[in-house]
């Protein structure tokens, strides 16, 4: 460990990967060349097949906690006492909690599953995923879970409470905020994000609903119960899963079609938030999941819902919500950096006659423009 590299190690473990011995042997001839002060020992270990999931066993796992009991304020489950609700939808229910067993009696936020959904195994997998998911990740842009190792007695999860208030009741409070603003917003959840793609994790449902905002003006990334993780979204599980999507507006339009999310498709949606932010509108409009398959995705420039955006600005939100992933930016830092300076190339192409940015487009105008003349002389000639 820290002594050879991981491409190494696999290099050495394919290079012997029919005898394990030998591998082991190469393993430590390697460590020791590295000069390694650890007391060498290797055990090489190969898994050849992976038993099928049994369906029942799967089930079993999922529903070994019961569901709790309905919650009112004053109840205590496992140490968290309940202060009052914080929402409440068919899927689940959300409370305000004191922990009573830590030492300052923090505030938590208690999350429980909707007795509905007791006997789907989907819905609940895709509860304890969120969870599986949030234990993983660790940065100050995204929600943290508490106490994740406390024995449970019923099925819930915990994370921090964020006294504050979402991007999105911000934004109804702060329409059109200067590019400053917008800037600062945008880098603070793409730092989250970032944090989520070092790990192969996408969130696919990035909104300003799933955005907090604490009273210290931090923004962190909420709901990672859409989250792809690359990898583990192919291992096949004995509970069937359906396309996860996010909320329309602001999902990539590759998930409609079908495909695979990226951290492309969260960085559209963070283009959305940004396109948003400036204008108060959306880029593509109103989206139904129903109709989005068949959307033609044609973008109305950021200047012309608001003026004083400045054109390289409006480039850079041109560039970040092109319906194709492969012409996006393929790095957030990318787009960040255009957002903090003007990126030539990008204003070049945008000034660009329109024969050559769009041929199709050019030559349409020029056939309406021949057959408004056209119908002119027509009708002057019956005159």
């Amino acid at each position: 460990h820290d002594f050879v590299a991981d491409s190494e190690l696999l290099a050495l473990l394919e290079q012997h990967a029919q005898d394990q011995q030998q591998a082991t042997e190469a393993i430590v001839q390697a460590s020791k060349l590295a000069k390694s002060t650890d007391n060498i020992t290797c055990q090489v270990v190969r898994i050849d097949a992976l038993p099928e999931a049994d369906k029942s066993e799967y089930y079993e796992q999922l529903t070994r906690l019961p569901f709790p009991p309905d919650l009112n304020a004053g109840h205590i489950i496992d140490g968290y006492k309940i202060l009052r609700e914080l929402n409440a939808t068919s899927r689940s229910q959300v409370y305000l909690a004191e922990d009573t067993l830590s030492s300052s009696s923090r505030k938590v936020v208690l999350k429980t599953p909707s007795v509905n959904y007791e006997d789907d195994p989907n819905y609940l997998e895709l509860f304890l995923h969120e969870e599986w998911v949030a234990k993983r990740l660790d940065s100050p842009h995204l929600i943290k879970v508490c106490n994740e190792d406390r024995q449970r007695t019923f099925l819930y999860t915990v994370v921090e409470y964020i006294e504050g208030q979402t991007l999105k009741q911000w934004m109804a409070d702060n329409p059109r905020p200067g590019i400053a603003q917008m800037r600062a917003t945008i880098d603070q959840i793409a730092r989250g994000l970032r944090a989520m793609h070092r790990m192969e994790m996408f969130h696919q449902d990035l909104k300003p609903d799933n955005i907090l905002i604490d009273n210290n003006n931090t923004l962190k990334i909420i709901d990672f119960g859409s989250t792809r993780i690359a990898g583990l979204a192919e291992i096949k599980t004995p509970v069937e899963q359906a396309h996860i999507l996010g909320t329309a507006n602001y999902s990539a339009p590759e998930y409609f079609r079908g495909e695979q999310g990226t951290n492309r498709s969260d960085i559209f949606s963070l283009g959305v938030i940004a396109y948003e932010m400036l204008t108060g509108k959306l880029p593509y409009g109103e989206i139904s999941s129903e109709r989005a398959a068949k959307k033609r995705y044609i973008y109305t420039s950021a200047r012309e819902h608001n003026p004083m955006i400045p054109e390289w600005i409006d480039a850079a939100l041109e560039k970040v919500l092109q319906p194709h992933p492969q012409k996006r930016y393929a790095l957030l830092s990318e787009f960040i950096t255009d957002l903090t300076k003007p990126n030539q190339r990008l204003l070049q192409k945008s000034t660009q006659p329109l024969l050559e940015r769009n041929p199709v487009a050019f030559w349409q105008v020029v056939a309406l423009i021949e057959l408004i003349a056209l119908v002119t002389l027509m009708v002057i000639d019956v005159l």
